[in-house]
Parts: structure tokens; C-alpha cells; sequence
């Protein structure tokens, strides 16, 4: 007889468990359908620090014309105005290539990055070198490269 007793508090005990197990189930439960209600967008992916414009210069043509492109591949060069400093100003466009006679500039660039449209300002020095001369040939002005100031 004792033993069917303790037999029974053991059974009683296991159902006291699995009632609070259901408890604890079901409250959360309900806080998951409480805060389904409140659709806030999760942000999946992390959005990239803004790169500042860096530009870089290639002699092209023997040196006859610079290519000025942006050092950041996710960088797209929309226009390019140099600025002499005297003032004049020459336009390179998307393509950033300007003439050997194009020279001494401070840079604004328009740009894209990540699809957003953006604008820099910088001076640059451009590096050149002449070439030829002598007694019957005229000299060249050749440009090497081009370097933030």
C-alpha cells in the first residue's frame, strides 16, 4: 500500500511538470503573436561606410593625354571640372581625359557610389615632363601623372 502511494505522488509529480512546461509554452506563444502585431523592417544587410573620392591619373597616348579615373572600383565618374590657378576651368567629362595643355588643377568630381550621386572637391598636382627640342624640333609637354596635394 505505501508503495502504490509513492507510486502516485510520482505520477502527480509528472503531471505537475508537463502542466508547467505547457504554461511556459504557452506564454510564449502569446508574446510571439503579441509582437508579430508591431511589423517593423528588419535590416538585413549592413550598409557600407561612404568612401571618400580618391582620383588616380595614367599618361595615355605617349604622354599627350592623362586619364584620370576614381581609385574605388564602387566609384563611377559622372564628370570631372579642373580648375586652373588662375582660374580657367576645363571640363574632362565622364571619360576624365584631358590634354597635355590642361594642367596646374584643382578637381571637382561628380560621382556614384552605391547609386547614390555624390560630388568631391581636391587639389591634385599633376606630374608632367617635356620632351624634344633642339635646334629644330619644338618641345612637348608629356604628362605623367596624377597625385592628390
Amino acid at each position: 500500500m505505501a508503495e502504490e502511494k509513492t507510486r502516485r505522488r510520482w505520477i502527480s509529480l509528472g503531471e505537475i511538470i508537463a502542466l508547467c512546461a505547457l504554461a511556459v509554452s504557452a506564454a510564449g506563444l502569446w508574446l510571439a503573436w503579441k509582437s508579430s502585431g508591431e511589423d517593423k523592417p528588419t535590416r538585413i544587410v549592413e550598409q557600407k561606410q561612404a568612401i571618400a573620392l580618391r582620383l588616380r591619373g595614367r599618361a595615355i597616348d605617349d604622354g599627350e593625354a592623362l586619364e584620370i579615373s576614381p581609385a574605388e572600383s564602387s566609384h563611377s565618374l559622372q564628370s570631372l571640372k579642373l580648375t586652373t590657378v588662375d582660374g580657367k576651368s576645363v571640363s574632362a567629362g565622364g571619360d576624365g581625359t584631358i590634354s597635355a595643355g590642361d594642367i596646374e588643377v584643382r578637381v571637382e568630381a561628380a560621382y556614384v557610389e552605391a547609386g547614390a550621386d555624390k560630388s568631391a572637391t581636391g587639389n591634385y598636382v599633376i606630374t608632367y615632363r617635356w620632351e624634344g627640342g633642339g635646334l629644330f624640333g619644338g618641345r612637348s609637354l608629356k604628362l605623367v601623372s596624377l597625385s592628390r596635394a
